[in-house]
């Protein structure tokens, strides 16, 4: 086991998404997964029914304490629900900064809305992801919608993905990697952009109604890769890997939008790479 993954995130009842997925997907990849709940949600594959946000200063505690023992390689954020909770992050990832020689690697997974088309982040909390997480991020995974969300552009294409990735490195994050899902075809393209260019990440779409989870599950993995002192572009290589294996083996729960089989590692006799 290998690299301590903090996550930030809300929880998901039906196990498929957040701190959940987050949990196992660390797991799956021999990390070491801590986490610091944001909220609760009463939900399963078809909607989100209810939500509790955690009060913001028992969420700064959940952190303070994980980076201060047992220790954190690398931090994931998800789900934070409002703006209050978005700026003790933010406070508590820049007193841990103060405290530390290296800056840890954040992945930032700006979750807004949930698959079932449910608001998962108040306006206020939008912008305060725009002006305050977007800058501290290593790694920035907005799907189509997120990143139309933070630039204000019609992100509906990869020449607008790119001009959207341009806008979100000029805001200070260190990497974009912006997720295609959302595109029309029988292919799904995925950019990775940091100041030194562009790379490209083409497969085949693969045609399921499982993917609950997709975002948490790729966002983590790129933690987790991060933690273990891989680069960033093996890292994302490995997750985007992990996430259509995990995609094409799910389980088949669910009437809605199912979970993945974040497990697909754990037979070391099946390929998932």
């Amino acid at each position: 086991m290998k690299g301590r993954v903090l996550s930030v995130a809300g929880s998901d009842s039906g196990g498929g998404a957040g701190i959940q997925a987050d949990i196992k997907t660390i797991t799956a990849l021999n990390g070491y997964a801590l986490t610091a709940l944001t909220a609760l949600t009463a939900q399963d594959t078809q909607n989100v029914h209810a939500t509790l946000p955690v009060p913001p200063d028992f969420v700064a505690l959940q952190i303070r304490f994980a980076l201060g023992d047992p220790g954190v390689d690398a931090i994931k954020t998800g789900m934070l629900a409002n703006a209050a909770t978005v700026q003790v992050v933010l406070d508590e990832i820049k007193n841990s900064a103060r405290l530390m020689t290296t800056r840890l690697p954040l992945v930032v997974d700006p979750v807004m809305i949930a698959k079932g088309g449910e608001s998962l982040l108040d306006p206020e909390a939008v912008a305060l992801v725009r002006e305050g997480l977007v800058p501290a991020a290593s790694v920035l995974t907005p799907n189509l919608p997120e990143a139309s969300a933070l630039t204000g552009l019609s992100v509906i294409d990869e020449a607008s993905m790119k001009q959207a990735g341009q806008f979100l490195l000029e805001k200070g994050a260190r990497a974009v990697l912006l997720k295609g899902g959302h595109l029309q075809g029988p292919k799904v393209v995925d950019l990775l952009m940091t100041q030194d260019g562009v790379k490209r990440y083409e497969a085949p779409r693969i045609e399921t109604r499982h993917t609950h989870g997709t975002g948490c599950t790729l966002a983590s993995a790129i933690a987790t890769g991060l933690a273990q002192d891989m680069t960033l572009e093996d890292a994302v290589t490995r997750a985007i890997s992990y996430v259509r294996a995990a995609m094409i083996r799910a389980p088949g729960f669910g009437g809605g939008h199912g979970p993945l089989n974040h497990a697909i590692t754990v037979n070391r006799l099946t390929r998932w790479d």
